[in-house]
């Protein structure tokens, strides 16, 4: 028995597949689950179905789903190129942290400057903090997965620096910023809810993102240099170029989840501002296939186990980090499940299959 590449991809490995990663996670979730003393079934109902049965669970399913479907998006525009940011928490903490400044220095800015002003802010921090690994890449060949990886713990470090620091609470002397001006808070897209414009933000950009990739030449090139950069460069494109823009790109819609992140949940920048949103960012671009539309329905399953977790911890006095495992198992389930989308087992050696094929040839003349 032994792999074998397959020399078509049949329609229905791909879904069978995914419904065969999403049984296995539920299997292998329902064991620490019941290690815990809890029922699997009526955790999973608190995990997936709670949290979409009422009005308020579906706005903050939304609200969790924010910053993941920025992340996404920005991880899968890199991916989609062939560049693989692994930054993204880092570019999410800086977006946050130039946005900080901008509120702490101007906090008196009327909402109609202040709101674009800090968007733009966190979008430049995210795309500075992708530069100097997008350069090395570009210039000097350093691979951007070790370089990428190693400025997220910078990052938190800066974080924790102005926090201990300059930026600390001058009122309670808290190790989070004073809070920002009222101008700087991202308006509620429904009243009552915590919902704000950095959700329609994120839809924005995926929408442009899907526009961009999929019906111009722009994207049609980006495409190509991720899936045959030697084809690419051969046909003209300009791979390591793109690859840098790309790389900024990313790095800005991260630093925007940040700035939406500050100015419309916490409204001050804590140490905990990011939940590793950027990681999980990783997560929700892989399993969305590096897809504008599976970013958002990834992050949605995200965000709605993330709210889950939450009524299962208080109701079935399990830990909330079960619902952090359930994403992580699922995304090596079915990343493990699509590698049969160009491979299948052949159980027999091929010169004994080759045999078998000569004596059925014999027999039907």
């Amino acid at each position: 028995m032994r792999l074998v590449l397959r020399g078509s991809e049949p329609r229905w490995v791909a879904p069978v597949a995914v419904l065969v990663a999403v049984l296995a996670t539920v299997v292998l979730t329902a064991i620490p689950i019941r290690i815990a003393g809890a029922n699997p079934p009526a955790a999973f109902e608190r995990y997936l179905v709670q949290p979409l049965s009422s009005p308020q669970g579906i706005y903050e399913v939304l609200l969790s789903a924010t910053p993941l479907l920025f992340t996404g998006i920005a991880v899968a525009i890199a991916f989609r190129a062939g560049y693989w940011n692994i930054g993204a928490e880092g570019q999410f903490l800086m977006g946050a942290v130039l946005t900080t400044w901008l509120a702490l220095t101007l906090p008196d800015l009327p909402a109609v400057a202040a709101l674009p002003f800090g968007l733009v802010a966190g979008a430049v921090g995210g795309a500075g903090w992708a530069l100097l690994p997008a350069w090395l890449k570009r210039h000097g060949r350093i691979d951007e997965v070790v370089t990428t990886l190693l400025l997220n713990p910078v990052a938190l470090l800066v974080v924790q620096g102005l926090l201990n620091g300059p930026w600390r609470n001058t009122a309670s002397g808290f190790t989070d910023s004073d809070r920002f001006g009222t101008g700087y808070d991202l308006p509620e897209i429904v009243p009552g809810t915590r919902v704000h414009w950095g959700f329609a933000v994120a839809l924005l950009i995926i929408a442009l993102t899907w526009f961009v990739l999929s019906r111009t030449a722009v994207g049609l090139h980006v495409r190509a240099t991720g899936a045959a950069p030697d084809a690419a460069a051969f046909s003209g494109v300009p791979v390591d170029r793109l690859r840098f823009r790309a790389a900024l790109v990313s790095g800005g819609i991260a630093g925007l989840g940040g700035a939406s992140q500050v100015m419309g949940v916490q409204h001050q920048l804590t140490q905990g501002i990011s939940n590793n949103y950027g990681y999980t960012g990783i997560i929700v671009a892989t399993l969305g296939g590096l897809t504008a539309l599976g970013v958002v329905l990834v992050a949605g399953l995200l965000g709605d186990i993330t709210v889950g977790a939450e009524s299962v911890s208080l109701v079935l006095q399990v830990p909330t980090q079960l619902g952090d495992m359930f994403g992580a198992l699922l995304m090596l389930t079915v990343l493990s499940a699509l590698s049969w989308r160009r491979y299948r087992v052949q159980w027999r050696p091929p010169r004994r299959a080759a045999e078998d094929s000569e004596r059925e040839e014999v027999g039907h003349r």
